[in-house]
């Protein structure tokens, strides 16, 4: 009997060294890259599968680890809260990116997410020009100065900078400021472009001044390049699946773009030449292009010391607002989008090593397709006009009702209404009566399916659903507003400050939820996964592969695929 014990004894304790062994020699990566496409609804890469090229989509769908059925769980899908939601593996409840403007109490104005006074740009001229600016969140500012401050938690970066007491490298890159400044949270270093000079900026909250080769890399001029060329289509107009809908009324038609192939970008004196670069696939390569600098001037990847590189691409957003995401545009950025992507990992593999690589690619939200093109297929979808909120009739009658000659609705911030607290209490109301009364009568409005009183988040009041679910994680009470509002499914509101788009995203309905997550390179093998996965998955997930702390309000679960290496 003892033979035996000693032999089993034997087995499990050799068993237990190989495990340990194996757990040793799992390699660490010298580099975590981290990609999001900005408005990459999960099934868009599919749609264009057999146009692709090699390197791009097919290395992360055919190496990687596949997500097929991803989503984030809040409800409003913007820019800035899916980029943060990615970043902190928490919901908006908890990070407070609630959306990408909100109405400030404290300092009783709009707030534009990351605006801070505090920490001006650096250099002069690189702000927004309100003139010409097509981005209404970014008007909003009241300052051009940045910082990740408004974030209320930490983030996978942060986390990556407290394991190494600050030696790992830490960068986000972006068109869009949010887009940079969210995934390369408090402790990193983010750039982003700056369409009024046509350079790469950053604000004094990460230097007092510009590295020598970012001064280096905006003296080239890089986006002059293109003055004077257009976005042409990479292939035949026959071979696209949307080649017969390259004039469709519903595009935007920005004078001097057009809504035809080619879009001129015109010279580069034009107000608007910038701006037209980020409306086409020439944004992600003037990212592309930078990103790779930094790679390579700060010396990423080069030590046994993780760093992090953070990459946003804005242009399938931008594409997807002005076209519509079923569009010839659409179909032909994602193609080039694709080389992109294919010649990053190229150089990635090339100066670090994909096996000393890990990559996680995912979106910050999906799409919603263009309503006229959904009722070609017999479904309910239109345009949603929210400043006939105010205007109504049953919100004129609860004025009477309740005698107020002031406006009762002080905004909708989306997807917020604010009332009017100073009316309200000039009136000596009940600011919850108010609001629930208010709800009410909303959702008897065509095109809103849902109203739901703030009040009723905080009380418990509303019944345990997905989408009830969704909405309380968007919820802040600081900063959220009375009524939250939600449109039917395929209806929204498509006015960008007097800018008539033709698609926009923002609601809790699974094409704007849907994204896709894949993770792939540092010897991971492929797999593809069908069941339900977060967002915020994707910040613990890199965390516990890592073996560190993850960010402080994460709340997502670790992804075992990607872990049981």
């Amino acid at each position: 009997m003892s033979r035996i014990l000693a032999i089993v004894s034997s087995v499990v304790l050799c068993y237990a060294t190989t495990a340990l062994g194996q757990i040793k020699t799992a390699p660490t990566p010298k580099l975590v890259l981290q990609i999001t496409i900005d408005q990459l609804r999960g099934d868009m890469p599919m749609t264009v599968y057999n146009q692709l090229g090699d390197g791009g989509f097919r290395y992360l769908y055919e190496q990687g680890i596949v997500y097929e059925n991803a989503h984030h769980r809040h409800a409003n899908t913007e820019t800035v809260v899916g980029h943060t939601t990615l970043a902190t593996g928490s919901d908006p409840a908890d990070h407070g990116m609630i959306g990408n403007i909100w109405f400030d109490k404290e300092l009783n104005r709009v707030v534009y997410n990351i605006e801070d006074d505090r920490y001006p740009l650096i250099g002069e001229g690189g702000g927004v020009d309100k003139n010409i600016e097509l981005d209404p969140t970014q008007k909003v500012a009241s300052t051009d100065g940045r910082s990740p401050l408004t974030i209320l938690v930490t983030t996978f970066s942060d986390e990556l900078a407290l394991s190494t007491n600050g030696k790992s490298k830490i960068f986000g890159v972006s068109v869009k400021d949010r887009g940079a400044v969210t995934l390369a949270g408090h402790s990193g270093k983010a750039f982003w472009f700056s369409k009024a000079k046509g350079e790469f900026v950053t604000s004094t909250y990460y230097y007092n001044e510009y590295p020598e080769w970012v001064k280096e890399w905006n003296d080239k001029k890089y986006p002059l390049k293109y003055a004077g060329t257009n976005w042409e289509l990479m292939h035949n107009k026959s071979t696209y699946a949307y080649g017969d809908y390259d004039d469709m009324p519903y595009e935007t038609n920005l004078p001097g773009y057009g809504i035809v192939f080619p879009h001129p970008f015109g010279d580069a004196e034009n107000g608007y030449f910038t701006t037209f670069l980020t409306l086409s696939p020439v944004g992600d390569e003037l990212t592309l292009n930078f990103a790779k600098e930094l790679l390579m001037k700060e010396d990423l990847g080069k030590d046994e010391i993780t760093d992090y590189l953070s990459i946003s691409f804005s242009s399938t957003d931008y594409v997807g607002h002005v076209f519509g995401p079923n569009s010839l545009e659409s179909e032909d950025n994602l193609l080039r989008l694709d080389k992109t992507l294919a010649e990053l990992f190229s150089f990635v593999d090339k100066h670090v090593g994909l096996h000393n690589t890990l990559i996680v690619l995912s979106a910050d939200h999906g799409a919603a397709n263009v309503p006229a093109h959904l009722n070609k297929f017999g479904i309910d979808a239109e345009y949603f006009v929210a400043d006939s909120i105010e205007k109504a009739t049953a919100i004129e009658n609860i004025k009477k009702r309740y005698g107020v000659s002031e406006e009762l609705i002080d905004g909708y911030y989306h997807p917020y209404i604010y009332l009017n607290r100073e009316a309200i209490k000039k009136h000596n109301l009940d600011v919850v009566e108010v609001s629930r009364v208010v709800a009410s009568e909303l959702i008897k409005f065509r095109g809103i399916a849902y109203a739901i009183p703030s009040i009723n988040l905080l009380e418990g009041k509303i019944p345990d659903t997905r989408l009830n679910r969704q909405i309380l994680r968007n919820f802040n009470p600081k900063r959220s507003g009375d009524i939250y509002l939600v449109l039917e499914p395929h209806w929204f509101v498509n006015d960008f400050d007097g800018l008539t788009v033709a698609s926009t995203h923002g609601s809790p309905w699974r094409y704007d939820t849907f994204v896709p997550i894949i993770f792939v390179g540092n010897g991971l093998s492929p797999k593809k996964v069908f069941r339900e996965v977060h967002t915020v998955d994707v910040a613990l997930t890199l965390s516990k592969y890592l073996g560190i702390k993850g960010p402080s309000g994460a709340t997502g679960d670790p992804l075992f695929e990607v872990l049981n290496r």
